[in-house]
Parts: C-alpha cells; structure tokens; sequence
C-alpha cells in the first residue's frame, strides 16, 4: 500500500497524517489506541471527565460514564490504559483540553496531570506526545511546551490562528463550522477558512470539520494542510467508545440533518431528531441573537434538556437523546474497524492525488 507522508507525520512520529479529534462527553479511551495502534493520532478526551466537578450544573451523569474516581485520576487512569494498549505497535497519542473560561480548573488540573504522567513513566513520556487545546484564548498554554510536549490549538478563524501562533503553538487546527459538537459562532466552513489560515500562519495546519475520507484528505493537502482531523467520522467505527444508537444515527443520517443550538460553553451542531430540534428552540427563545454571539444569561434550560438527552442516550432511546455530530453524516454510511478506515482513507487520498493530473490539464 503507497502512503502519504507529510510535516505533521514527521513531528509526530506518525505514519498518516491524521489526527483523531477528541470528543464528549465520552474519554475516547479505547478509540484512541486503536487510532495509535493503526498508525494516526488517538487523542483521549477530557471534557467529561469534569463533569462530577459541577454536579448541579453537569450535563451528564459522571459516575455512570467513569465511576467514582476524582477527574485527575480519571484521567491518569486513561492515559496509562492507551500506553499499555499501544505499547506493541508504539502508537503516539495526545490528551485534548478545552481551555473555555467555565473550564479553567478542570483545564489547568487535566494539564498538570498529562506532564506528571511523563514524568512518572519514561515509555508514557516517549508517546504522550502532545496537548490539544480548543475553546479558549491560548495564551496562558504557552508553558505546555516547557515539559517537553507538543502543543496543538483549535481555532475557527485566521484572527485566532494568528493568535495561536504568536503564543508559540506547534500545529494550528482550522475547525470549519461543518463539525460537529462545538463549533464558532461565525459560520466559516473548511473551504474558506482552511486556505485562508494556511496562507496566514508559517506554522503546520491541520483542516478539521468535514473531513472524513481519502477524497477530503486529498482536498485538505491541496488547499495547504499538512492533515487532517476527523470526529465525527471515528464515531462510527467498530472499536469507538460511543454508544450503538450514536453510531447508527450517524449512518442514518444525510448531509442536512443536523442542527446547531446552545451548548454548555457555546454553541454545539447536534444530529437532527426531536432533542436537538427541542435544543434549536430553546435557544430562539432566550436568545434572538445567538448568530451574533450575545451572551447568555441563564444555561439552566438547555443544561436541563442536555440532561434528559444524555439520560436517553444511555437509554437507547433514539429520537429523545442527545447526540453530537458534523454535516459529514451524510457522508457515512459503514462502521468499520479503525485500521480499515484509515487504510481506506489513505488509499483513496493517494488515487485521488494520483489522478488529479489526468483528470486536469494546464498550460
């Protein structure tokens, strides 16, 4: 099988160029070693683990999704369990950390850790290779870089990527607004903002919201990325830690059935059904100006559809739970294996480049 090798590979250590993204409220624990295992970047998530530190304003059921252990050794516990599952193979992985104003302790508590596991395991310091940052203003992450670590950040515009270069971060994703779970309140799409953040920073980008195959990697590496992240498209995949209902839906779904409404911290694109739909009106009745970022008074409501959501998830109930996911949907159609998907992902990227110059003639 040919490859696709790029900078990212090289800074990485990775063989693909493609970044799993990390996603909530699950830790994505067993996702991301098979992604390592299979060549990519697994990236545990750490969004929920918070959870149980804001009982009364949580939106999931902490026990029931991790147990009684405190979020720092949550956490702790995650990242040893993806060093021992890729031990063999020697996959790298990261740790995701929204760095929302709401999320400061969790976020400040969650970095700390990340750097105490490498300190305290030479093999864990070897493949914990980098921190993923999103949500939030990147400046005080600067000092991730201090231990030795790698530091990716989110951004949804070049006013941002901008930002994050001059805070010193390694790799700048572009998050289009196709993408699932959170997403900017300016509605720039992966086709606009990719080129436009590649042509603005020196620093590698990585394209993120819409991206879910080899047709998409290939038009990624040629609007300037050096890879690329998927989500939603790693839900749908047989080792992935979401829910059954979660992963059917996606495969259910076309490209207009999904919704963007209030989240916890913003807005959220939600998979279409009577939730989200529920969600969508929820915000048009607190918020008229949603589209123009005007701030919220009171997330009581939507934290309590959030909750009745995510109770029908793990319900199985699937038109009243609460699942998240990218216009992409309409794009997926099976649940295979990790290392299938991304060995099809690659194939396809390679014949896609590979005929682009047949397919097109200059002069």
């Amino acid at each position: 099988m040919k490859s696709i090798h790029t900078v990212l590979c090289d800074l990485l250590g990775i063989q693909h160029p493609i970044l799993q993204g990390g996603m909530g409220p699950y830790k994505t624990q067993a996702l991301a070693a098979a992604v390592s295992n299979a060549g990519a970047l697994g990236v545990i998530s750490s969004i929920g683990m918070a959870a149980s530190m804001l009982p009364e304003a949580a939106p999931i059921d902490a026990v029931r999704l991790f147990g009684t252990d405190p979020p720092k050794v949550i956490l702790e516990k995650s990242i040893e369990a993806v060093a021992k599952e890729t031990k063999r193979s020697g996959g790298v992985f990261g740790v995701n950390v929204p760095v929302a104003s709401e999320f400061t302790i969790a976020s400040e508590m969650f970095v700390e850790q990340a750097i105490e596991s490498r300190e305290n395991d030479s093999d864990i310091e070897k493949r914990l290779r980098v921190i993923i940052t999103s949500a939030g203003n990147p400046k005080p992450w600067a000092k991730i870089k201090e231990h030795g670590l790698l530091w990716f950040h989110v951004v949804p515009s070049v006013y941002h990527a901008r930002k994050a270069e001059a805070a010193g971060a390694d790799v700048i994703i572009a998050s289009g607004h196709e993408g699932g779970a959170h997403v900017s309140w300016e509605p720039v799409h992966s086709t606009v903002l990719v080129p436009a953040v590649a042509k603005a920073v020196k620093k590698p980008v990585v394209a993120a919201g819409g991206f879910c195959d080899g047709r998409t990697l290939a038009a990624a590496l040629c609007m300037g990325a050096e890879g690329v992240q998927m989500g939603t498209r790693f839900i749908a995949t047989q080792e992935s830690d979401f829910e059954p209902i979660w992963k059917q839906a996606i495969i259910d779904r076309e490209e207009r059935q999904t919704l963007v409404g209030r989240g916890v911290f913003g807005p959220m694109r939600f998979l279409r059904n009577n939730r989200s739909e529920q969600i969508v009106e929820q915000t048009l009745r607190d918020i008229p100006g949603f589209y123009l970022g005007q701030p919220v008074e009171s997330n009581e409501d939507i934290l309590g559809i959030e909750r009745s959501g995510f109770v029908d998830l793990m319900g199985e109930k699937p038109e009243t739970a609460l699942m998240l996911g990218g216009e992409v949907t309409g794009r997926i159609k099976d649940i295979p294996t990790v290392k299938d998907l991304i060995a099809s992902v690659i194939d396809e990227a390679v014949k896609t480049l590979e005929l682009a110059p047949k397919r097109v003639k200059t002069k």
